[in-house]
């Protein structure tokens, strides 16, 4: 059966290489730059994949297995961390375009009370008390920008399910490649949890991430 998969696996770098030509006409230059690399580095994963296929069937005899199936999880990392910058990417345009949209919509406040005021830390204190003011402020922030990150990420199902795939995929290359080791366990429940987002995409093609 794994070398049956195999066998069905052997187109995947000639669309893996048609998806880099379709990425490079891309008009934003570092989605563009992203996709197109890790387009081609999944072609390189999925060739290496294929002659450790033909290596298994006896095609190729004397191949060195293991240097062949190190090369393909190296392709398939850079590809996993290309995907991932992309994923944080657009996450970044989207956060942005929200906080605007926020604020434009938001009356312009003359007075933003004192727990909202950024402390005068130039005033002369010593740094605990400096640190305790700025506290407060601090503390608000970051929930307004968690709060901000949620909310675009529940408005856009296909970058979270893509951003969670690509998170529990890249565990797969770290363990064998020995980056990361995290036991077979770990490894089995990111592979069975990537896989059920696969099929939750093909069975509602609308959460697919698009270019």
């Amino acid at each position: 059966m794994s070398l049956t998969r195999k066998l069905l696996r052997l187109g995947n770098s000639v669309e893996a290489v048609e998806a880099a030509k379709r990425a490079i006409h891309l008009s934003d230059s570092i989605l563009r730059l992203c996709l197109t690399v890790s387009h081609l580095n999944r072609a390189m994963y999925f060739a290496c994949d294929n002659v450790l296929w033909a290596g298994k069937t006896g095609l190729i005899s004397k191949l060195d297995q293991h240097k062949w199936s190190q090369r393909s999880f190296k392709y398939y990392l850079f590809a996993l961390i290309l995907n991932l910058t992309r994923d944080v990417y657009e996450l970044h345009l989207l956060v942005e375009r929200e906080a605007r949209h926020r604020a434009a919509k938001s009356p312009p406040s003359h007075d933003p009370g004192p727990a909202l005021m950024a402390p005068d830390l130039s005033s002369p204190s010593s740094p605990a008390a400096a640190a305790s003011a700025a506290l407060p402020y601090l503390s608000t922030w970051l929930h307004g920008q968690l709060h901000l990150l949620a909310a675009v990420l529940y408005n856009n199902p296909p970058l979270l399910l893509d951003l969670v795939k690509n998170s529990c995929d890249i565990f797969i290359p770290l363990d064998r490649l020995a980056i990361y080791p995290t036991g077979t366990g770990f490894v089995g429940a990111c592979g069975l949890a990537s896989s059920l987002l696969s099929i939750l995409t093909i069975v509602h093609p609308w959460l697919k991430l698009k270019p």
